[in-house]
């Protein structure tokens, strides 16, 4: 075995580790996964899973690439958000005034919303905030991507050693090192990545309290199935592929409304407006958590706040304008939908048995904190 992954530049992203996972559904002994080996160059991009089912006896493993396409270029890791905090440190400073000095030269030549702005005028601007504010971050921020890598126990020290192993081994195919050496280096890589894991679990129980100790408790629990071969509908319908599932949730979380029920428009626009504030909505943006998870802009409250800082006029017109108007913009009605597994339920092979968590515009999260506290 070593010799092929010499031979073919193999290695085992399961690094070194046993996992003693059994493939054998239902069984207690049997094949057990302790290795799984892939090409070098795409370890980074490799998401593997154990968990999922098959109509044979033995679960399979999953390797999974996920790709994000930037400029017709293929990248591996996925952008999630943007490092705010790094580009307001002290290092950075040069970078965030020019950052900021760049979108107040593009914010100038927009004017904001006013009184007399129409409906159209206002979904153009949300539109605009949310696509251009995307692209200078993703111009003048560091991008916060998540990979197969991205662990706690992932240190630098851990990378260092792999590209060593690396090196060895491509030197070892060349006759230039030996196949000791290699089998010595994979070992210590294994060993330390053992090591700081180890340390990570005693760091992290030595300051734990009480909830965390509980919290380390479910982590260490296996996972159930994540995934079922087919669904069915209160109907009796059946969905098998993705695409199915995913509609046949949506259907289940989200009904039609009745037919001959119509929801009409509001057609008199109350004064509530003129009684909002600048701070009511700066508290209802700098109370919010910055651990919320963003909507699929990706524009967190951390990206909020710091468009805050750089154009708060712009914000709080739109606000207010939004009021005034009594619409919610189209671009922050887009969700992300994360679909989890009801507990304790008896039968997983049902729509029903699952619920649906969506991840909303953070913008749109301030107008409702607004919306709340004015009638409250």
């Amino acid at each position: 075995m070593e010799n092929l992954l010499d031979e073919y530049d193999l290695i085992d992203v399961m690094d070194g580790e046993e996992t003693h996972t059994n493939t054998r559904n239902g069984e207690t002994s049997g094949s057990l996964i302790d290795f799984f080996i892939t090409k070098a160059s795409v370890a980074d991009r490799l998401e593997t899973s154990t968990d999922l089912a098959t109509t044979s006896d033995h679960a399979i493993v999953r390797a999974q690439l996920g790709w994000d396409e930037v400029d017709g270029v293929k990248v591996s890791r996925k952008v999630t958000g943007w490092d705010i905090d790094g580009l307001k440190s002290k290092e950075e400073e040069e970078n965030y005034e020019k950052a900021r000095k760049e979108w107040k030269d593009k914010s100038s030549k927009r004017p904001v919303l006013d009184e007399k702005s129409s409906e159209d005028d206002l979904q153009m601007e949300a539109e605009w905030i949310q696509q251009n504010f995307v692209n200078h971050l993703n111009r003048c921020c560091k991008k916060v991507k998540v990979c197969a890598r991205s662990k706690r126990w992932w240190m630098v020290e851990i990378a260092e050693n792999r590209k060593i192993l690396g090196s060895i081994t491509r030197a070892g195919k060349k006759g230039e090192a030996m196949q000791q050496q290699v089998r010595k280096q994979r070992s210590n890589l294994g060993r330390m990545i053992r090591q700081s894991k180890t340390e990570m679990w005693k760091k992290f129980f030595t300051s734990a309290t009480k909830d965390q100790v509980w919290q380390a408790l479910r982590y260490m629990k296996p996972g159930g199935q994540q995934t079922t071969k087919a669904l069915r509908s209160r109907s009796g319908e059946v969905a098998e592929s993705l695409e199915e599932k995913a509609e046949l949730i949506k259907e289940e979380v989200f009904p039609k409304p009745l037919k001959g029920v119509e929801r009409k428009a509001q057609e008199e626009r109350g004064e509530i407006w003129k009684k909002i504030t600048d701070e009511d909505i700066r508290e209802a943006l700098f109370n919010q958590s910055v651990q919320k998870a963003p909507g699929p802009d990706r524009l967190g409250f951390k990206a909020i706040r710091l468009l805050w800082e750089w154009d708060s006029q712009r914000i709080i017109n739109v606000v207010k304008m939004l009021f005034r108007l009594g619409i919610h913009p189209r671009v922050w009605k887009e969700v992300k939908g994360v679909v989890i597994p009801k507990p304790n339920k008896p039968n997983y092979g049902v729509a029903k048995a699952y619920r649906v968590i969506t991840l909303l515009n953070c913008l749109g999260k301030v107008v409702e904190k607004v919306a709340a506290n004015a009638i409250a």
